[in-house]
């Protein structure tokens, strides 16, 4: 046991939270975490010796009082994936994460590990990006030793395209050349974690295939033994349904249309590939739950 550390984790029950909870208690990390209800976790859980489990709300920060005390590193996956409660990026992206950083210094942790997102500064323009660069930008200045993880996408973002696949027919923008190389919540994980231990200030990563966006659905297809059928929308397509939206949607909605149609029109290979998944074993795995329903 490490027991000289102590590791808070806030977003524990989201897609990489999982799995990041998992890697700090295979490491042996007494590790606390921050949740909304605890009786949603599994029993299991709620009794393992090296878990501490706490509840609060990251967007209330009088929630979050006294719980980084004796705490030396702190992650972070905080932000909005899917819209249920109509909460900002600035909110939650931001604004949480900025409660969670008040609270480290306030407690004299050593250390904050961001995950954020590929292409960052790129991404400054739309809401998303703007929130979670504007803590990055916070995080650097705060005086506390950082490091910022900046995945690619993740296997569970590409799940749509395989849903699409599964519906008969693939739509990709422009000609389907944008690349990218997704990595497995697991294998980004095990890089998280490895942060508490590392120098590195800033960390771009993806898994260690890179495919462009037609592959991708092609591999799907594949893998659902069904004709390869995708439609190409041109880009001003794209661009029409941004600038309509963004006067039609409520904030809420059009956050994640924003943040989905400004990555489908982008490289996103990070530099760093790492990972022993490989997304056409991903693809099965869904394919045999979809075939089991």
């Amino acid at each position: 046991m490490k027991s000289s550390e102590k590791i808070l984790l806030a977003g524990a029950t989201g897609y990489l939270g999982q799995f990041i909870l998992a890697e700090l208690l295979k490491k042996e990390y007494p590790t606390r975490i921050v949740v909304r209800n605890k009786a949603k976790l599994p029993p299991a859980l709620l009794t393992h010796p090296l878990l501490e489990v706490v509840e609060a709300e990251v967007t209330k920060p009088n929630t979050l009082l006294g719980v980084c005390e004796g705490v030396t590193q702190v992650i972070s996956t905080v932000g909005i994936t899917r819209q249920k409660d109509k909460l900002t990026y600035e909110q939650v992206d931001y604004a949480a994460n900025k409660n969670l950083l008040d609270e480290a210094l306030r407690s004299g942790v050593r250390k904050f590990v961001y995950i954020s997102v590929l292409n960052g500064e790129t991404m400054r323009p739309i809401a998303i990006g703007a929130a979670k660069e504007r803590f990055v930008d916070t995080l650097k200045t705060s005086g506390m030793d950082y490091c910022i993880v900046r995945p690619s996408a993740f296997y569970s973002d590409i799940a749509t395209i395989f849903s699409m696949a599964k519906e008969g027919k693939v739509r990709l923008f422009g000609k389907g050349q944008y690349t990218m190389n997704p990595i497995h919540g697991e294998d980004l994980a095990e890089v998280c974690v490895a942060q508490l231990e590392s120098s590195e200030k800033e960390v771009n990563v993806g898994g260690v295939e890179v495919f462009t966006q037609y592959e991708i659905a092609a591999l799907a297809f594949e893998v659902l033994h069904k004709p390869v059928k995708v439609g190409f929308l041109p880009d001003w397509v794209r661009k029409s349904v941004l600038k309509i939206g963004k006067y039609l949607l409520p904030k809420s909605a059009y956050g994640t249309i924003e943040f989905v149609f400004t990555v489908m029109a982008m490289d996103s290979v990070a530099p760093m590939k790492v990972g022993k998944h490989r997304l056409k074993a991903f693809f099965e795995e869904l394919r045999n739950k979809y075939l089991h329903l």
